[in-house]
């Protein structure tokens, strides 16, 4: 298993790069933040704490196991609470969740962070906007990479419902960090996503049977990511 690695974007935000999952660590001034806790990661909160001495706080963008690997060194932690079917679950993880809703506003001093519930991908999957930044946290639901939408909770027209809901956001952020594929992505990709997933509705992108997870799936190319899903193509 490779160490992470440790990528410094400015002053106070860093990028953690492990087993093809990407999460992150914010600074405020009276707070810091970890946005996700990766995979297979054992040693996050230190990781932290090289970094910041700072009170640390954690929150999950949604509770895919990639997305919380390192949660069990935290006694509790923010996630929306309609993840907590999937945390408790389907994961069967431990841990106390202090939830958070779409609209609530996490300061960390001197840089707030707003939530936006966009769900699809996972019922509570969240985006964060740090408007000071003008940057967007993404977490799977934007990417370059597979989204996600086969199997239980999941759901591609969540999705496009989920996805359009950034328009509230328009003017407010001009970059994106997803948690997988290419980093930083533009928001022009916003709309690139949501055409695609439309026409993968309408039956008009021919979708490649694959197995993947012990699932029968679907892949749909829609050219700026692939799309997994147990669709039909009638």
């Amino acid at each position: 298993m490779a160490e992470p690695q440790i990528i410094k974007i400015d002053d106070d935000t860093w990028r953690i790069e492990n087993d093809g999952v990407r999460f992150f660590l914010l600074k405020g001034s009276r707070k810091a933040l970890l946005i996700d806790s990766g995979m297979n990661v054992r040693n996050v909160k230190e990781i932290a704490e090289h970094i910041t001495d700072l009170p640390l706080l954690l929150l999950n963008t949604h509770a895919d196991i990639d997305h919380i690997g390192g949660n069990d060194e935290f006694p509790s932690f923010m996630m929306h609470p309609s993840e907590a079917v999937n945390y408790y679950g389907q994961q069967k993880k431990m841990g106390i969740i202090n939830p958070v809703y779409d609209g609530d506003v996490i300061d960390l001093g001197g840089r707030k962070l707003e939530v936006m519930l966009t769900p699809g991908h996972t019922p509570g999957s969240i985006m964060l906007l740090d408007e000071s930044k003008g940057v967007v946290f993404s977490g799977d639901s934007i990417q370059e990479g597979n989204i996600f939408l086969f199997g239980p909770m999941r759901d591609i027209r969540a999705y496009v419902l989920g996805l359009k809901r950034l328009d509230k956001w328009k003017g407010r952020f001009d970059i994106i960090y997803p948690s997988h594929g290419t980093f930083p992505v533009s928001p022009s990709i916003v709309d690139k996503l949501i055409d695609g997933a439309k026409k993968v509705m309408r039956h008009e992108v021919e979708g490649k049977k694959a197995s993947l997870y012990g699932h029968d799936i679907m892949v749909y190319d829609i050219k700026v990511a692939k799309i997994l899903g147990d669709y039909n193509e009638k």
